[in-house]
Protein backbone atom coordinates (compact mmCIF):
# COMPACT_ATOMS: atom_id res chain seq x y z
CA UNK A 1 0.00 0.00 0.00
CA UNK A 2 1.40 3.41 -0.91
CA UNK A 3 0.23 6.96 -0.39
CA UNK A 4 1.58 10.47 -0.11
CA UNK A 5 1.32 13.36 2.32
CA UNK A 6 2.47 16.95 2.46
CA UNK A 7 3.81 16.15 5.93
CA UNK A 8 3.78 13.24 8.37
CA UNK A 9 3.61 14.04 12.10
CA UNK A 10 4.60 11.14 14.35
CA UNK A 11 2.71 11.20 17.63
CA UNK A 12 -0.81 12.37 18.50
CA UNK A 13 -0.07 13.62 21.98
CA UNK A 14 -0.70 17.27 22.71
CA UNK A 15 2.45 18.37 20.82
CA UNK A 16 1.66 16.44 17.65
CA UNK A 17 -2.00 17.43 17.68
CA UNK A 18 -1.03 21.09 18.18
CA UNK A 19 1.36 20.89 15.21
CA UNK A 20 -1.30 19.31 12.98
CA UNK A 21 -3.76 22.01 14.06
CA UNK A 22 -1.25 24.79 13.40
CA UNK A 23 -0.48 23.46 9.94
CA UNK A 24 -4.02 22.71 8.78
CA UNK A 25 -6.18 25.23 10.63
CA UNK A 26 -3.87 28.22 10.97
CA UNK A 27 -1.78 27.87 7.79
CA UNK A 28 -4.12 25.94 5.52
CA UNK A 29 -1.86 22.96 4.75
CA UNK A 30 -3.61 20.06 3.11
CA UNK A 31 -2.89 16.34 3.25
CA UNK A 32 -1.42 16.42 6.76
CA UNK A 33 -1.09 12.91 8.22
CA UNK A 34 -0.92 12.41 11.98
CA UNK A 35 0.36 8.93 12.93
CA UNK A 36 -0.41 7.44 16.34
CA UNK A 37 0.11 3.86 17.48
CA UNK A 38 -2.45 4.07 20.29
CA UNK A 39 -5.31 6.39 21.15
CA UNK A 40 -4.74 10.11 20.57
CA UNK A 41 -3.85 12.17 23.64
CA UNK A 42 -3.79 9.06 25.83
CA UNK A 43 -0.17 8.10 26.51
CA UNK A 44 1.09 10.93 28.72
CA UNK A 45 -1.05 13.93 27.72
CA UNK A 46 -3.97 12.65 29.78
CA UNK A 47 -1.75 12.16 32.86
CA UNK A 48 -1.22 15.90 33.18
CA UNK A 49 -1.80 18.05 36.25
CA UNK A 50 -3.43 20.32 33.63
CA UNK A 51 -1.69 23.37 35.05
CA UNK A 52 0.07 26.30 33.39
CA UNK A 53 2.37 29.12 34.54
CA UNK A 54 4.65 31.80 33.22
CA UNK A 55 6.90 31.46 36.28
CA UNK A 56 10.19 30.04 34.98
CA UNK A 57 13.85 30.62 35.87
CA UNK A 58 14.99 31.99 32.51
CA UNK A 59 13.83 34.62 30.05
CA UNK A 60 13.35 32.25 27.09
CA UNK A 61 11.00 29.93 28.98
CA UNK A 62 9.01 32.88 30.32
CA UNK A 63 8.63 34.26 26.79
CA UNK A 64 7.56 30.88 25.37
CA UNK A 65 4.99 30.39 28.11
CA UNK A 66 3.65 33.94 27.85
CA UNK A 67 3.07 33.37 24.14
CA UNK A 68 1.42 30.01 24.76
CA UNK A 69 -0.82 31.45 27.48
CA UNK A 70 -1.78 34.27 25.10
CA UNK A 71 -2.96 31.64 22.64
CA UNK A 72 -4.72 29.57 25.33
CA UNK A 73 -6.63 32.66 26.41
CA UNK A 74 -7.60 33.42 22.81
CA UNK A 75 -8.82 29.85 22.43
CA UNK A 76 -10.76 30.10 25.69
CA UNK A 77 -12.57 33.22 24.45
CA UNK A 78 -13.22 31.74 21.00
CA UNK A 79 -14.66 28.50 22.45
CA UNK A 80 -16.73 30.07 25.26
CA UNK A 81 -14.09 28.63 27.58
CA UNK A 82 -14.69 25.05 26.59
CA UNK A 83 -11.16 24.37 27.87
CA UNK A 84 -12.21 25.53 31.40
CA UNK A 85 -9.25 27.88 31.80
CA UNK A 86 -8.83 29.61 35.15
CA UNK A 87 -6.17 31.92 36.56
CA UNK A 88 -6.08 30.96 40.22
CA UNK A 89 -2.30 30.92 40.18
CA UNK A 90 0.44 28.92 41.83
CA UNK A 91 0.95 29.51 45.55
CA UNK A 92 4.41 28.68 46.91
CA UNK A 93 4.74 28.70 50.71
CA UNK A 94 7.71 28.54 53.08
CA UNK A 95 8.43 28.35 56.80
CA UNK A 96 12.05 29.46 56.26
CA UNK A 97 12.75 33.23 56.61
CA UNK A 98 15.89 32.84 54.48
CA UNK A 99 13.88 31.32 51.66
CA UNK A 100 11.44 34.22 51.93
CA UNK A 101 14.32 36.61 51.33
CA UNK A 102 15.50 34.50 48.40
CA UNK A 103 12.03 34.75 46.90
CA UNK A 104 12.13 38.51 47.27
CA UNK A 105 15.29 38.72 45.15
CA UNK A 106 14.06 36.09 42.68
CA UNK A 107 10.83 37.96 42.05
CA UNK A 108 12.71 41.13 41.15
CA UNK A 109 14.68 39.12 38.58
CA UNK A 110 11.53 37.39 37.33
CA UNK A 111 9.91 40.75 36.64
CA UNK A 112 12.77 41.59 34.27
CA UNK A 113 12.11 38.27 32.50
CA UNK A 114 8.51 39.24 31.78
CA UNK A 115 6.33 37.52 34.39
CA UNK A 116 4.47 40.76 35.10
CA UNK A 117 4.41 43.29 37.93
CA UNK A 118 5.54 42.53 41.47
CA UNK A 119 3.47 43.42 44.53
CA UNK A 120 5.04 42.97 47.97
CA UNK A 121 2.60 42.78 50.89
CA UNK A 122 4.38 43.17 54.22
CA UNK A 123 1.55 44.73 56.24
CA UNK A 124 -1.65 43.22 57.62
CA UNK A 125 -3.76 45.82 55.82
CA UNK A 126 -2.05 45.28 52.46
CA UNK A 127 -4.28 45.34 49.39
CA UNK A 128 -4.04 41.72 48.22
CA UNK A 129 -6.58 40.25 45.79
CA UNK A 130 -7.49 36.58 45.99
CA UNK A 131 -8.88 34.75 42.97
CA UNK A 132 -11.56 32.08 42.69
CA UNK A 133 -13.54 30.31 40.00
CA UNK A 134 -12.91 30.45 36.26
CA UNK A 135 -13.18 34.20 35.70
CA UNK A 136 -9.59 34.43 34.47
CA UNK A 137 -10.16 37.62 32.49
CA UNK A 138 -10.49 39.76 35.61
CA UNK A 139 -7.76 38.03 37.63
CA UNK A 140 -4.46 39.85 38.10
CA UNK A 141 -1.15 38.94 36.48
CA UNK A 142 2.36 39.27 37.87
CA UNK A 143 3.44 38.10 41.31
CA UNK A 144 2.31 38.78 44.87
CA UNK A 145 4.75 38.17 47.72
CA UNK A 146 3.00 38.04 51.12
CA UNK A 147 5.38 38.54 54.05
CA UNK A 148 2.96 39.41 56.84
CA UNK A 149 1.85 36.31 58.74
CA UNK A 150 -1.49 37.76 59.82
CA UNK A 151 -2.26 38.59 56.20
CA UNK A 152 -1.28 35.07 55.16
CA UNK A 153 -3.51 33.50 57.82
CA UNK A 154 -6.44 35.69 56.81
CA UNK A 155 -6.30 34.67 53.16
CA UNK A 156 -4.92 31.12 53.54
CA UNK A 157 -6.07 29.76 56.92
CA UNK A 158 -5.52 26.14 55.85
CA UNK A 159 -1.75 26.62 55.57
CA UNK A 160 0.68 25.59 58.29
CA UNK A 161 0.89 28.23 61.05
CA UNK A 162 4.66 28.06 60.56
CA UNK A 163 4.29 29.70 57.13
CA UNK A 164 6.25 32.97 57.02
CA UNK A 165 5.84 33.85 53.34
CA UNK A 166 3.80 32.91 50.31
CA UNK A 167 4.60 33.67 46.70
CA UNK A 168 1.48 33.86 44.53
CA UNK A 169 2.31 33.57 40.84
CA UNK A 170 -0.73 35.04 39.12
CA UNK A 171 -0.48 34.29 35.39
CA UNK A 172 -0.98 30.64 36.20
CA UNK A 173 -3.73 28.15 36.95
CA UNK A 174 -5.18 25.15 35.18
CA UNK A 175 -7.52 24.03 32.43
CA UNK A 176 -9.09 20.89 30.98
CA UNK A 177 -6.28 19.18 29.09
CA UNK A 178 -8.78 16.69 27.67
CA UNK A 179 -10.94 19.46 26.25
CA UNK A 180 -7.94 21.36 24.90
CA UNK A 181 -6.67 18.30 23.06
CA UNK A 182 -10.12 17.31 21.85
CA UNK A 183 -10.85 20.80 20.51
CA UNK A 184 -7.54 20.99 18.63
CA UNK A 185 -7.97 17.51 17.18
CA UNK A 186 -11.58 18.12 16.14
CA UNK A 187 -10.66 21.33 14.33
CA UNK A 188 -7.60 19.73 12.74
CA UNK A 189 -9.60 16.80 11.39
CA UNK A 190 -12.33 19.16 10.15
CA UNK A 191 -9.57 20.98 8.24
CA UNK A 192 -8.53 17.75 6.57
CA UNK A 193 -5.93 16.21 8.88
CA UNK A 194 -5.86 12.42 8.61
CA UNK A 195 -5.35 10.46 11.84
CA UNK A 196 -3.63 7.20 10.93
CA UNK A 197 -3.46 4.39 13.48
CA UNK A 198 -0.04 2.80 13.19
CA UNK A 199 3.58 2.81 14.23
CA UNK A 200 6.33 4.60 12.34
CA UNK A 201 8.96 1.94 11.59
CA UNK A 202 11.32 3.77 9.21
CA UNK A 203 12.08 7.22 7.87
CA UNK A 204 13.60 6.88 4.41
CA UNK A 205 16.11 9.37 3.03
CA UNK A 206 17.69 10.19 -0.29
CA UNK A 207 20.66 12.52 -0.50
CA UNK A 208 20.28 13.70 3.07
CA UNK A 209 16.57 14.49 2.73
CA UNK A 210 13.50 12.62 3.92
CA UNK A 211 11.36 11.18 1.13
CA UNK A 212 9.11 8.56 2.72
CA UNK A 213 7.86 7.23 6.03
CA UNK A 214 7.06 3.57 6.67
CA UNK A 215 4.09 2.89 8.95
CA UNK A 216 2.97 -0.48 10.31
CA UNK A 217 -0.82 -0.67 10.63
CA UNK A 218 -3.23 -3.45 11.51
CA UNK A 219 -4.01 -3.84 7.81
CA UNK A 220 -0.40 -3.95 6.70
CA UNK A 221 2.65 -1.80 6.07
CA UNK A 222 2.31 1.57 4.36
CA UNK A 223 4.88 3.68 2.58
CA UNK A 224 3.90 7.35 2.73
CA UNK A 225 5.80 9.56 0.32
CA UNK A 226 6.47 12.90 1.98
CA UNK A 227 9.02 15.74 1.95
CA UNK A 228 8.47 16.56 5.64
CA UNK A 229 8.50 14.55 8.85
CA UNK A 230 7.93 15.77 12.42
CA UNK A 231 9.06 13.77 15.43
CA UNK A 232 6.45 14.57 18.07
CA UNK A 233 6.65 11.15 19.69
CA UNK A 234 6.66 12.23 23.35
CA UNK A 235 8.31 9.52 25.46
CA UNK A 236 9.36 7.76 22.24
CA UNK A 237 11.21 10.84 21.01
CA UNK A 238 14.64 9.17 21.19
CA UNK A 239 13.50 5.96 19.48
CA UNK A 240 11.98 7.89 16.58
CA UNK A 241 15.12 10.02 16.46
CA UNK A 242 17.09 6.81 15.97
CA UNK A 243 14.97 6.05 12.89
CA UNK A 244 16.24 9.30 11.38
CA UNK A 245 19.78 8.54 12.50
CA UNK A 246 19.89 11.35 15.05
CA UNK A 247 20.73 10.89 18.73
CA UNK A 248 18.48 13.22 20.70
CA UNK A 249 19.77 14.27 24.16
CA UNK A 250 16.74 13.25 26.20
CA UNK A 251 15.98 11.12 29.22
CA UNK A 252 12.82 10.14 31.08
CA UNK A 253 11.58 10.59 34.62
CA UNK A 254 8.51 8.90 36.06
CA UNK A 255 6.09 11.33 37.71
CA UNK A 256 3.07 10.01 39.59
CA UNK A 257 -0.24 11.64 40.50
CA UNK A 258 -2.86 10.65 43.05
CA UNK A 259 -6.50 11.68 43.01
CA UNK A 260 -8.40 11.28 46.28
CA UNK A 261 -11.62 12.36 47.96
CA UNK A 262 -11.27 15.14 50.55
CA UNK A 263 -14.58 15.00 52.47
CA UNK A 264 -13.14 17.12 55.30
CA UNK A 265 -12.48 19.97 52.88
CA UNK A 266 -8.84 20.33 53.89
CA UNK A 267 -7.86 21.44 50.39
CA UNK A 268 -9.85 24.67 49.93
CA UNK A 269 -12.12 24.41 46.90
CA UNK A 270 -11.10 27.88 45.70
CA UNK A 271 -7.38 27.37 46.28
CA UNK A 272 -4.60 27.99 43.77
CA UNK A 273 -2.15 25.19 43.05
CA UNK A 274 -0.50 24.80 46.48
CA UNK A 275 3.26 24.10 46.60
CA UNK A 276 5.53 23.70 49.64
CA UNK A 277 8.89 25.34 49.00
CA UNK A 278 11.00 23.77 51.78
CA UNK A 279 12.67 20.37 52.17
CA UNK A 280 10.41 17.98 54.08
CA UNK A 281 10.92 15.47 56.88
CA UNK A 282 7.99 13.09 57.02
CA UNK A 283 6.04 12.71 60.27
CA UNK A 284 6.63 9.02 60.97
CA UNK A 285 6.06 7.73 64.49
CA UNK A 286 8.94 5.98 66.28
CA UNK A 287 7.87 2.47 65.27
CA UNK A 288 7.39 3.43 61.63
CA UNK A 289 10.74 5.22 61.56
CA UNK A 290 12.51 2.20 63.05
CA UNK A 291 10.90 -0.13 60.52
CA UNK A 292 11.91 2.11 57.62
CA UNK A 293 15.48 2.49 58.87
CA UNK A 294 15.82 -1.29 59.24
CA UNK A 295 15.59 -1.71 55.45
CA UNK A 296 18.22 0.02 53.26
CA UNK A 297 15.63 0.22 50.47
CA UNK A 298 13.36 2.47 52.59
CA UNK A 299 15.74 4.17 55.01
CA UNK A 300 15.93 7.21 52.73
CA UNK A 301 12.29 7.98 53.56
CA UNK A 302 13.37 9.03 57.06
CA UNK A 303 15.78 11.63 55.68
CA UNK A 304 14.91 15.13 54.43
CA UNK A 305 13.12 14.94 51.09
CA UNK A 306 13.09 17.61 48.39
CA UNK A 307 10.63 20.51 48.28
CA UNK A 308 7.90 20.74 45.70
CA UNK A 309 5.01 18.61 47.00
CA UNK A 310 1.88 20.14 45.51
CA UNK A 311 -1.85 19.69 45.26
CA UNK A 312 -4.96 21.40 43.97
CA UNK A 313 -8.72 20.94 44.11
CA UNK A 314 -10.17 18.98 41.23
CA UNK A 315 -13.65 19.31 39.78
CA UNK A 316 -16.38 21.87 40.30
CA UNK A 317 -19.67 22.22 42.10
CA UNK A 318 -19.97 19.68 44.90
CA UNK A 319 -16.76 17.85 44.00
CA UNK A 320 -14.43 17.00 46.90
CA UNK A 321 -11.66 15.55 44.77
CA UNK A 322 -8.07 16.72 45.07
CA UNK A 323 -4.94 15.98 43.05
CA UNK A 324 -1.62 15.33 44.79
CA UNK A 325 1.87 15.22 43.23
CA UNK A 326 5.46 15.10 44.41
CA UNK A 327 8.70 14.08 42.73
CA UNK A 328 10.35 13.00 45.98
CA UNK A 329 12.19 9.86 44.92
CA UNK A 330 15.99 10.25 44.88
CA UNK A 331 16.25 7.49 42.27
CA UNK A 332 14.13 9.32 39.70
CA UNK A 333 17.12 9.81 37.46
CA UNK A 334 17.94 9.53 33.79
CA UNK A 335 16.44 6.64 31.83
CA UNK A 336 16.57 6.69 28.05
CA UNK A 337 13.81 4.17 27.43
CA UNK A 338 10.23 4.57 28.58
CA UNK A 339 8.37 1.56 29.96
CA UNK A 340 4.63 1.11 29.52
CA UNK A 341 2.51 0.69 31.45
CA UNK A 342 4.25 3.23 33.67
CA UNK A 343 5.55 1.54 36.85
CA UNK A 344 3.46 2.69 39.80
CA UNK A 345 4.51 2.87 43.45
CA UNK A 346 1.92 1.65 45.95
CA UNK A 347 3.49 3.79 48.68
CA UNK A 348 3.29 7.02 46.66
CA UNK A 349 -0.03 8.26 48.00
CA UNK A 350 0.87 7.84 51.66
CA UNK A 351 4.30 9.43 51.22
CA UNK A 352 2.92 12.35 49.22
CA UNK A 353 0.02 12.83 51.65
CA UNK A 354 2.45 12.97 54.58
CA UNK A 355 4.54 15.46 52.66
CA UNK A 356 1.56 17.65 51.80
CA UNK A 357 0.42 17.60 55.43
CA UNK A 358 3.45 19.75 56.25
CA UNK A 359 1.80 22.54 54.22
CA UNK A 360 -1.82 21.60 54.98
CA UNK A 361 -1.84 20.15 58.55
CA UNK A 362 -5.48 19.14 58.24
CA UNK A 363 -4.42 16.28 55.95
CA UNK A 364 -2.98 14.51 59.01
CA UNK A 365 -6.56 13.46 59.77
CA UNK A 366 -6.40 11.08 56.80
CA UNK A 367 -3.21 9.28 57.84
CA UNK A 368 -4.82 7.00 60.40
CA UNK A 369 -7.05 5.50 57.72
CA UNK A 370 -5.92 6.41 54.23
CA UNK A 371 -8.64 7.34 51.75
CA UNK A 372 -8.86 5.34 48.57
CA UNK A 373 -6.74 7.03 45.92
CA UNK A 374 -6.59 6.67 42.17
CA UNK A 375 -2.96 6.55 41.08
CA UNK A 376 -1.61 7.15 37.60
CA UNK A 377 1.52 8.55 36.08
CA UNK A 378 3.49 9.44 33.03
CA UNK A 379 6.96 10.35 31.88
CA UNK A 380 8.65 13.69 31.82
CA UNK A 381 10.83 13.51 28.71
CA UNK A 382 13.62 15.96 29.49
CA UNK A 383 16.71 17.54 28.00
CA UNK A 384 19.67 18.11 30.37
CA UNK A 385 18.57 21.68 31.18
CA UNK A 386 14.82 21.01 30.87
CA UNK A 387 14.32 23.22 27.83
CA UNK A 388 12.33 21.68 24.96
CA UNK A 389 13.56 20.62 21.54
CA UNK A 390 11.76 22.63 18.86
CA UNK A 391 13.12 23.03 15.36
CA UNK A 392 14.78 21.45 12.33
CA UNK A 393 17.04 18.40 12.51
CA UNK A 394 20.17 17.79 10.41
CA UNK A 395 18.32 15.59 7.92
CA UNK A 396 16.60 18.00 5.55
CA UNK A 397 12.83 17.96 5.91
CA UNK A 398 12.85 16.52 9.43
CA UNK A 399 11.83 18.40 12.56
CA UNK A 400 11.38 17.74 16.26
CA UNK A 401 8.99 19.04 18.89
CA UNK A 402 9.37 17.39 22.26
CA UNK A 403 11.08 17.11 25.63
CA UNK A 404 8.16 19.14 26.98
CA UNK A 405 8.95 17.77 30.42
CA UNK A 406 5.71 18.07 32.36
CA UNK A 407 4.76 21.32 30.64
CA UNK A 408 3.42 20.05 27.33
CA UNK A 409 -0.15 21.17 27.96
CA UNK A 410 0.85 24.72 28.80
CA UNK A 411 3.53 25.05 26.08
CA UNK A 412 1.97 23.18 23.16
CA UNK A 413 0.35 26.09 21.33
CA UNK A 414 3.47 28.29 21.29
CA UNK A 415 5.76 25.32 20.65
CA UNK A 416 3.70 24.27 17.61
CA UNK A 417 3.63 27.84 16.32
CA UNK A 418 7.42 28.06 16.63
CA UNK A 419 7.98 24.73 14.88
CA UNK A 420 5.77 25.67 11.94
CA UNK A 421 7.57 28.99 11.59
CA UNK A 422 10.80 27.02 11.22
CA UNK A 423 9.11 24.89 8.56
CA UNK A 424 7.70 27.70 6.45
CA UNK A 425 10.64 30.07 6.86
CA UNK A 426 8.64 32.56 8.88
CA UNK A 427 10.07 35.16 11.21
CA UNK A 428 11.31 33.59 14.43
CA UNK A 429 10.79 34.98 17.94
CA UNK A 430 13.79 35.90 20.07
CA UNK A 431 13.41 32.70 22.11
CA UNK A 432 13.73 30.36 19.11
CA UNK A 433 17.48 29.80 19.49
CA UNK A 434 17.07 28.68 23.12
CA UNK A 435 15.04 25.66 21.98
CA UNK A 436 16.73 24.85 18.66
CA UNK A 437 18.18 21.31 18.63
CA UNK A 438 21.53 22.60 17.35
CA UNK A 439 22.22 24.47 20.58
CA UNK A 440 24.17 21.47 21.87
CA UNK A 441 26.77 22.05 19.15
CA UNK A 442 27.57 25.51 20.54
CA UNK A 443 30.63 25.36 22.88
CA UNK A 444 29.45 28.47 24.73
CA UNK A 445 26.06 26.89 25.37
CA UNK A 446 27.67 23.69 26.61
CA UNK A 447 29.74 25.75 29.03
CA UNK A 448 26.58 27.44 30.26
CA UNK A 449 24.90 24.04 30.54
CA UNK A 450 27.66 22.78 32.84
CA UNK A 451 26.63 25.42 35.38
CA UNK A 452 22.86 25.15 34.97
CA UNK A 453 21.28 25.22 38.42
CA UNK A 454 17.48 25.55 38.15
CA UNK A 455 15.31 23.54 35.77
CA UNK A 456 12.06 25.13 36.94
CA UNK A 457 10.57 21.64 37.14
CA UNK A 458 7.84 20.59 39.55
Amino acid sequence: MASSASIVVCGAGIAGVAVAHELAVVHGWRNVVLVEAGDPLALTSDKSTECYRNWWPDRAMVALMNRSIDRLETLAVRSANRIRLNRRGYLYATADPQRAEQWRSQTFEAVTHGVGPLRIHDRTDADYRSTTGHDWQTAPIGVDLLLDQDLIRRHFPALSPRTVAVLHVRRAGWLSAQQLGALLLEEARAAGVTLLRGKVTAVNQTGGRVNAVMVATTSGNMSIQTPYFVNAAGPYLAEVGDLIGIDLPVHHQVHLKAAFADPLGVVPRDAPLLIWGDPIELNWNDRERDDLNADPATAWLTKPLPPGVHCRPEGEGSSRQALLLWDYHPHNQQNRNAQFPVPLDDSFFEVALRGMSVMLPGLVNYLERLPRAYLDGGYYTCTPENRPLIGPLPVEGTFVIGALAGYGIMAALAAAELLVRHMIGGSLPAYAAAFHPNRYHDPNYLLQLAHWSDSGQL
